[in-house]
């Protein structure tokens, strides 16, 4: 292949997955905050005595679903899927869910399905992601020039592995592929809710429990260690049992070295808001500019047929 046929081939790639494409980067940008955001938690937010109080107030009904922290909002949420209650932490009342765990529900469920049952798409503009990477490395040695074109070119080479990672990591995610081998449930009966949380607060500080959820007839939980890396456990009789890291998860969402991870995904989601704007911008200029050409060529000939 030619270098101009990988240009057009890069132009039409980018053409016909953009608007997805545009969705996916953005609602990606805005989730890139909440990693942080739960790293950054404050101390004393989370605490055996206040997760006891809405662990009570939910009632039977309550304690079989799903258990979610949004230490940053002050809240936490408990209940079955489409059927949870938020609860002010300090207070363990019902609340309305607050703006910013609404925010990131909404711009997971965009990122994730475009807001519809459109996951195939998801997956398909991701692969030409990806191959927008990989054709734009076929392009050759960017040349350094201080333009659109210039800036466009730089920023794919010198990022390279970030924009190409991200979206082989979602990827990845996809298809569940998450290079471990799975551990076996624990033995014997799953223990109540609250003695999950009693296990958890025995080796972590409860101001990094990211949530405790329903799996497989057992329960997963996921907690922040020291570093606010996100680590995993199944919850059974005679303790936690360690899960192996998911890392395509932890590269994708942040989930790791807490602030850092949400740093890097912020600078990659910028860098692809750039890219993708910028290709746009540099297409549409040069559609005018032929445009332009073709009107200027008809001018002499309708001026010397007239």
């Amino acid at each position: 292949m030619t270098k101009a046929l990988f240009l057009k081939l890069h132009r039409w790639v980018a053409l016909a997955s953009a608007l997805p494409l545009i969705a996916i980067i953005l609602s990606g940008l805005v989730l890139s905050f909440e990693p942080a955001l739960k790293a950054t938690t404050p101390d004393g937010t989370v605490t055996l005595e206040r997760l006891e109080r809405i662990v009570a107030a939910a009632g039977p009904a309550g304690r079989g679903g799903a258990l979610a922290i949004q230490g940053y909002a002050g809240t936490a949420s408990l209940g079955g899927r489409g059927a949870s209650t938020t609860y002010d932490l300090a207070s363990g009342v019902a609340v309305q869910p607050t703006f910013l765990p609404g925010l990131f529900r909404t711009m997971r469920g965009l990122h994730e399905r475009l807001l519809l049952d459109l996951g195939w798409l998801v997956v398909a503009s991701t692969i030409a992601l990806v191959l927008l990477g990989l054709i734009g490395l076929l392009l050759g040695w960017p040349r350094l020039r201080n333009t659109v074109g210039g800036w466009h070119r730089v920023t794919g080479w010198a990022l390279l592995p970030l924009l190409v990672g991200s979206p082989l990591t979602g990827l990845a995610l996809a298809f569940g592929i998450t290079f471990t081998t799975p551990v076996p449930p624990p033995p014997g009966a799953t223990p109540p809710l609250m003695e999950t949380i009693r296990q958890v607060a025995a080796v972590h500080d409860l101001d990094g429990l990211d949530f405790i959820r329903p799996i497989g007839g057992g329960r997963l939980v996921r907690v922040l260690d020291s570093s606010g890396t996100a680590i995993a456990y199944r919850a059974g009789p005679e303790g936690l049992v360690r899960q192996p890291s998911n890392w395509p998860r932890l590269l994708h969402e942040g989930g790791w070295g807490g602030v850092w991870g949400s740093v890097v995904n912020l600078v990659t989601s910028i860098a692809l808001v750039g890219l993708l704007g910028t290709g746009l911008f540099i297409w549409a200029r040069r559609s005018l500019a032929k445009m332009r050409a073709k009107a200027a060529r008809r001018r002499p000939t309708a001026s010397a047929a007239g």
